[in-house]
């Protein structure tokens, strides 16, 4: 335990740029405070002690804001960044040097018994005030945007964002855990290849209007989706659009 602490203690100053001396990490940093209480409750917990775990727990979560079953597993050097409204439940797995900021739920979907909570790799980065919720499986080296809920399982080396988690993004290589800030929007994407779209269909619709209507009789119907196919741009929003859709809710 005391070299896992020991890990806990020194990756504060590895994913914080505001840690400046170890008074300051010992004494002012929730994350690493619950994590030293977490430790202690766990292990009492794991020798079947009754009550003393779960009081720990509780008064854990009275000094520092997160709540940490006694039961869930956290691996070593993990830092749960500013921490305020953390909730980890009995059955989570955290794997060694994840990453969690403030507002991050790690639960169960219902009253189910057994394994019910999520399962984190290692060298996960949950975003603020996401929620991973029930029994699935969280691949090593995942980016779980802020804000994101995700149901289902997500495959390694992969990155999450929206409601429902869609993954947007697959890659062989590790991340930087602090370039969390750095996520595609998708949504943003899909609903702006639409916009453009709509653009494109008005306009096609205004220079048939403007057309003698002896005109606009000959034009065949194969002929104007002939003329629409040839929109710029249009098979690249076909291919934003659909591979939004496809994603959705992983």
């Amino acid at each position: 335990m005391l070299s896992t602490l020991v890990t806990d203690f020194r990756i504060v100053f590895d994913r914080d740029p505001a840690a400046r001396n170890w008074l300051e990490v010992l004494f002012c940093y929730p994350g690493l405070q619950a994590l030293l209480f977490h430790r202690i409750a766990h292990w009492l917990h794991h020798l079947g002690l009754p009550f003393i775990p779960r009081l720990m727990s509780h008064l854990s979560r009275f000094i520092t804001g997160i709540e940490i079953h006694p039961g869930a597993q956290i691996g070593r050097g993990v830092f749960i960044d500013h921490g305020m409204g953390v909730v980890i439940g009995e059955t989570a797995i955290v794997g060694d040097y994840s990453l969690i900021y403030q507002g991050v739920t790690l639960g169960g979907t219902g009253k189910e018994t057994g394994k019910r909570h999520p399962t984190l790799g290692e060298c996960v980065v949950v975003g603020a005030g996401a929620k991973v919720l029930g029994n699935i499986q969280i691949g090593n080296n995942v980016r779980i945007g802020a804000g994101s809920v995700v149901l289902r399982d997500v495959p390694s080396d992969c990155t999450v964002v929206g409601i429902p988690g869609r993954i947007v993004y697959r890659s062989g290589v590790r991340v930087n855990p602090l370039e969390h800030g750095q996520l595609p929007d998708s949504e943003a994407v899909a609903i702006r290849a639409l916009v453009d779209r709509i653009d494109q269909l008005e306009q096609q619709v205004e220079q048939i209007q403007q057309k003698p209507k002896t005109l606009v009789g000959a034009i065949a119907p194969h002929d104007a989706a002939v003329e629409f196919s040839r929109a710029p741009n249009c098979r690249l929003q076909d291919r934003e659009i659909q591979q939004f859709l496809d994603g959705a809710g992983i």
